[in-house]
């Protein structure tokens, strides 16, 4: 092939006629060829969109909305042909992962950049029919991390936006890791605890849903559990963050966001609020006292010399447990409370039914319940030693069978 005598000299390459309409002082910009191909799309930001739903606690005054959970974010029916969504990813450490399904099915999953982008839902569809796209934060709220934010601005399509259909149900889901889908994607030998291996596309909560036909909103936190952490850390105790709006989120740009906000649960009444918790806790009597180095403070769950587990501070365990309860059925007057709890041994089964029976007993309220969940075998285990997508799709199972057979009584 000859080269043109200017372009040894300038270096650069000939354009072709396409390439020359979508330059600028003879530089190529792809956002711009991106822009004419695009000519036919609409941009709305979302106040403009006539019809969505949001997903997951959040401050809807606030615009750029805020996403703050796993399996928060958007829901839209929208006909045309292609679909575009104009979304912020903020933070230093632990990149954004979305993922986002096209009438009922998964269809995407993927890392996002830092800062504003956009990103293609679908395109070159039937223009006529209806597409629902759901779209959603895969990783939990990171507490590790000051000033981590998924925002979403807008959207672009060249089709109609028409009406959500409502769900069957409204589920909440509160819990730890387990909750928040940790590890049940990547192979058995990860141990990077990194946000690729977390998820909420193959998390019971996202399961039980799918099989329930319901809304779900996820509260939850690794290695959080209702009295301490799993390190004996007093103050990473699930309870003292439920009322906020996302209290696990910290730092300027969540403030800003309107995370520590109290929570309106007037907005959003669910059927059921299924309680996954105790895990940590677990763990707690199996590692070192817990110091703050600042202040001095300490504190620590004991066990007895034969292994037992010393019954002052089971007794406190269990007090913050039905402590829980009461902030839970005051808070959600009307739901169904299911504490459902396993998939990482059964250690502290019998200390929560007996919880669960003294709440009942104390309060004269007998809508909640225990449920214990199958333990996860070691085929089943999935990255970051934790339950796979096979152990949370046997606690799917479970959950739903109980919850179909308790919601249509």
């Amino acid at each position: 092939m000859k080269t043109n005598r200017a372009e040894k000299v300038s270096g650069r390459k000939k354009l072709t006629f396409a390439e020359k309409s979508v330059t600028m002082n003879g530089e190529y910009r792809p956002e711009r060829k991106r822009q004419m191909e695009n000519r036919h799309l609409k941009s709305y930001s979302l106040k403009e969109i006539p019809n969505y739903k949001i997903h997951g606690r959040t401050d809807e005054t606030k615009y750029p909305l805020p996403v703050f959970f796993n399996g928060g974010g958007i829901e839209v029916s929208v006909t045309g042909k292609e679909l575009w969504i104009d979304i912020e990813s903020v933070y230093k450490v632990h990149e954004m992962w979305i993922a986002y399904e096209i009438n009922g099915e998964l269809i995407g999953r993927q890392m996002l950049p830092y800062g504003r982008t956009k990103i293609c839902l679908f395109r070159n569809m039937s223009p006529d029919t209806v597409k629902n796209v759901y779209l959603f934060r895969e990783l939990q709220a990171m507490t590790e991390e000051r000033d981590h934010q998924l925002l979403i601005w807008g959207m672009e399509s060249d089709g109609e936006f028409l009406p959500v259909e409502e769900k069957a149900y409204k589920l909440e889901f509160v819990g730890d890791s387990i909750t928040s889908g940790e590890g049940t994607y990547g192979a058995q030998t990860e141990e990077d605890w990194i946000s690729m291996f977390k998820s909420c596309s193959h998390s019971f909560p996202y399961l039980v849903s799918k099989e329930m036909h319901a809304e779900f909103r996820a509260i939850s936190q690794s290695g959080w559990g209702v009295l301490t952490g799993w390190d004996n850390n007093p103050d990473h105790n699930v309870p003292s963050r439920y009322e906020k709006i996302c209290g696990f989120e910290e730092g300027k740009t969540a403030g800003e966001s309107g995370a520590d906000k109290p929570y309106d649960f007037s907005e959003w009444i669910p059927d059921a609020v299924i309680i996954n918790l105790g895990t940590n806790d677990a763990s707690a009597f199996k590692e070192p006292m817990w110091r703050d180095s600042y202040s001095g403070r300490t504190f620590k769950q004991h066990k007895n010399a034969d292994g037992s587990y010393m019954r002052k501070d089971v007794l406190r365990l269990e007090k913050a447990m039905t402590d829980f309860l009461t902030m839970v059925r005051k808070d959600n007057p009307t739901a169904h409370i299911l504490w459902a709890y396993g998939m990482i041994g059964h250690e502290l089964s019998p200390i929560i039914k007996e919880a669960v029976e003294n709440y009942k007993k104390e309060s004269k309220d007998l809508n909640v319940s225990f449920l214990e969940l199958p333990d996860t075998s070691e085929e089943q285990m999935g990255s970051l030693q934790h339950p796979g997508k096979k152990s949370h799709e046997c606690a799917t199972r479970v959950i739903a069978g109980y919850l179909k057979k308790q919601l249509s009584c």
